[in-house]
């Protein structure tokens, strides 16, 4: 593929920006400065280093987030900032976008990619993908609260009760909370159906994946080939 439209599919700009990028010396292939944006690249195991700066060749871009409170998950945010302004622009000029999405103030792992597939396959109730969730709740919790948790509880509008894959006393005012849907605000909900109230929440994991230790919130990387094959089985 040319090397203009490899930068190009990567959010880099239109055709003739990534061409003076390029004329510029401000592009190396895998470590070589490369003059000729008309250059055939071979994509397979690529690294892109623009202005200094390493990018992988990825036909569909897949990362985590470690999103902080104060976000919206929206490409158009109505309240707060989005939580797209925490990545590159090179990113959101690929379309990416958030799959699922949290509250503004909750926090934890999020999973943002141009991959819609991934997308259809993790946001799909069929599927019912695991997320584990920590909510620190306003009084302490007891077990009879986890009891209901586990044998479902009825929300305002619908059919029939919910009822959480796995649910335990993480401390006094802490629980761990496991969903396979995502309806709107479900854990706040459901914890208010039990007759507490959630303080703070977030987000573990989601499937297979965890927010790793090092991963400060704000902070995001590139999910790894292994991750997402793990992920999508998990599914």
């Amino acid at each position: 593929m040319q090397l203009e439209r490899i930068l190009q599919k990567h959010g880099f700009g239109t055709r003739k920006g990534c061409r003076a990028l390029v004329r510029h010396e401000r592009v190396a292939v895998n470590g070589e400065m490369c003059d000729d944006p008309f250059a055939d690249i071979d994509t397979d195991g690529l690294v892109l280093t623009v202005d200094g700066v390493d990018w992988p060749y990825l036909e569909q871009a897949t990362l985590m987030l470690n999103k902080p409170a104060g976000y919206e998950c929206s490409r158009k945010p109505q309240h707060h900032l989005g939580v797209l302004e925490l990545i590159p622009p090179q990113l959101r000029e690929r379309g990416v976008q958030p799959i699922g999405r949290l509250d503004e103030d909750t926090t934890g792992l999020l999973l943002i990619t141009d991959d819609g597939q991934l997308n259809h396959i993790l946001s799909s109730g069929k599927r019912k993908v695991p997320k584990v969730y920590l909510a620190t709740t306003k009084h302490p919790v007891d077990q009879a609260q986890i009891d209901q948790l586990l044998a479902g509880v009825l929300l305002n509008d619908e059919p029939e009760p919910i009822a959480a894959a796995a649910a335990e006393i993480a401390d006094e005012c802490l629980i761990r909370l496991t969903l396979t849907e995502g309806k709107y605000h479900q854990v706040k909900r459901m914890v208010a159906a039990v007759g507490n109230r959630v303080e703070a929440l977030h987000r573990e994991s989601i499937g297979s994946l965890s927010v790793p230790a090092d991963l400060k919130p704000g902070q995001w990387r590139w999910l790894t080939a292994a991750e997402l094959e793990q992920l999508v089985n998990s599914a």
